[in-house]
């Protein structure tokens, strides 16, 4: 099923963590928290300023995202577990250089 979001919306997947610390404990599954980093799958035009012209959105589907513990409604679309947030709910988009640093 195709899912467009409307306005300055986008659909988000969560992307699981590490089931180990760095230390090797393997965190089980009742003590992990819900992942605030997530794959933007969807994105909508944009939402309109006063005058009344859509303003594009900062971010783009593909982009690796970090966001808020409760941001967004968690929906499921083909079995699949989603999140609709605004991009207002998005802290920043995270690039493939920074997050090897961050694993380092």
């Amino acid at each position: 099923m195709k899912f467009k979001p409307l306005h300055d919306r986008i659909l988000v997947r969560r992307v699981e963590s590490d089931e180990r610390t760095r230390g090797g404990i393997i965190i089980p599954d009742t003590a992990k928290e819900k992942p605030q980093e997530g794959e933007v799958l969807a994105v909508g035009p944009g939402a309109r300023n006063e005058q009344g012209h859509v303003t594009e959105l900062d971010v783009k589907v593909g982009d690796r995202v970090l966001f808020g513990k409760w941001s967004g409604t968690e929906i499921s679309l083909d079995g699949e577990d989603l999140l609709i947030m605004k991009e207002s709910d998005v802290m920043g988009v995270l690039h493939a250089d920074a997050a090897v640093r961050a694993a380092a």
